[in-house]
């Protein structure tokens, strides 16, 4: 009850980002991708479709190597992605979308959209540029700590 009327940014940032995982992976297992769950949002959000490296996925999506590599064997093993050795250098290697896993991220990408899209309706269009660039602004700043 404490937080109810007055939440701070972190339950604030929780509750949408919960809401937004929430919807999505409903619809993605509409649309054929039954078997993803939110924690592979982590390889797949951050995911180019040439291959990105493992290091890469981890510094974007904020988690520890370790853990992309157990949820790039999660997805290697439903068929989303495919280790390649890297053109660039090859002692790495590359993390490569299939064509499932190519299909699921257009997918992903056309129901964001759509998620946005009814948001915007909701509050406004330029109520939610607002809010999009501010939400931003904030994701994108040091952490406090860092100051």
């Amino acid at each position: 009850m404490r937080k109810q009327e007055a939440p701070d940014l972190g339950i604030l940032a929780s509750r949408t980002l919960f809401r937004v995982q929430k919807e999505l992976f409903t619809r993605l297992a509409e649309e054929g991708h039954p078997r993803l769950r939110p924690r592979h949002g982590a390889v797949l959000a951050y995911l180019d479709e040439e291959g990105s490296r493992a290091t890469d996925l981890a510094a974007q999506s904020g988690q520890h190597k370790q853990v992309i590599g157990t949820l790039v064997d999660e997805l290697v093993e439903l068929g989303y992605v495919e280790r390649q050795p890297d053109p660039a250098d090859r002692r790495a290697k590359l993390i490569v979308p299939t064509r499932k896993g190519l299909d699921q991220m257009a997918k992903a990408d056309a129901i964001m959209a759509g998620i946005e899209a009814a948001h915007a309706r909701a509050v406004g269009e330029e109520a939610y540029a607002e809010f999009k660039r501010v939400f931003t602004l904030v994701a994108r700043r040091p952490s406090a700590e860092s100051q």
